[in-house]
């Protein structure tokens, strides 16, 4: 078997669908379905179910397809490794991050790695920090963004702390606490709320502030978006708690200071095992020594 057979297999699997496999690798779909027969052939086992409506992996193909992506992702990164030693950075950079992230411009940050490295594809992930934290960890992201309470370590990945910031209250601006300077949980505990999933690090924050006070209060609103959040307190269904660097950038809305309010901080992450020639770039533009920082264990 060779590695385009494997990109074959691996683009069949994620299209469920010959054709589209086979524009997405620019090939014609008979001289794609047949490398991958004769792959099939060769395995003396069939990866894929083929019928009119779908094409489906198989119990072979399920088995077939780590390894060959691990294969792929091998063979990328000795061609990355051989062009660092020539003084060239090339490859893939995977890069994931909360949707608020506000300790760096992200968008800047990779602009600039992209005008200094223009040889690297580079992906971005959105997701929650702990989903973050999984995929960096499984190899999946080489870096992410979190955004944790205070005196979370992340497990099995090395880290660095970005900074520390304040949670204001968002409120649509027809609401009675848009004005006022500053409110205190107490009061705000009387409102619905709009929030994140219960049990998320974003959600976290916001609800052990409000046990720490002693204070209950009522999520009526659970989302998985910064913008429908956003949405929903300008229609005035609730309000919402979020880091005050980016609440400042939401349009229609109103920050307004807490007291005692809870607290985020922004961390950097990146895997355990020596980064790619791409990563490192990326951790050096960011200031993050990679080799030096120990994993929480």
């Amino acid at each position: 078997m060779d590695l385009q057979q494997m990109r074959y297999v691996l683009a069949v699997a994620e299209t469920e669908n010959f054709t589209r496999a086979a524009e997405r690798c620019h090939v014609v779909q008979s001289a794609l379905s047949h490398q991958v027969g004769r792959l099939e052939r060769e395995l003396g086992a069939r990866l894929f179910e083929r019928t009119s409506r779908r094409v489906r992996l198989t119990a072979a193909g399920e088995a077939f397809l780590p390894a060959a992506r691990q294969a792929l992702e091998a063979a990328e990164r000795a061609r990355a490794e051989v062009a660092a030693a020539t003084g060239e950075i090339r490859g893939k950079l995977a890069v994931g991050s909360i949707p608020t992230v506000a300790a760096v411009d992200l968008p800047a940050v990779l602009r600039d790695y992209h005008l200094r490295y223009p040889q690297v594809r580079i992906s971005l992930r959105t997701g929650s920090s702990e989903r973050l934290v999984e995929q960096v960890r499984d190899g999946a992201l080489d870096a992410a963004f979190l955004g944790v309470q205070p005196g979370y370590r992340p497990q099995g990945v090395r880290d660095r702390e970005l900074a520390h910031g304040q949670h204001v209250a968002v409120v649509a601006l027809g609401h009675p606490l848009a004005m006022e300077k500053e409110v205190d949980l107490c009061l705000l505990a009387e409102e619905a709320f709009v929030d994140f999933a219960e049990g998320s690090a974003a959600r976290a924050q916001s609800d052990e502030a409000f046990a720490a006070a002693g204070l209950r209060r009522e999520v009526a609103f659970e989302v998985s978006g910064v913008e429908l959040m956003a949405r929903m307190v300008r229609h005035g269904l609730g309000i919402a708690m979020l880091p005050a660097t980016f609440a400042a950038e939401l349009p229609g809305l109103r920050a307004v200071p807490v007291t005692n309010g809870p607290v985020r901080v922004e961390r950097l992450v990146w895997s355990r095992f020596t980064p790619s020639p791409a990563a490192s770039a990326f951790l050096a533009l960011l200031d993050a020594d990679a080799d030096t920082r120990p994993p929480a264990e």
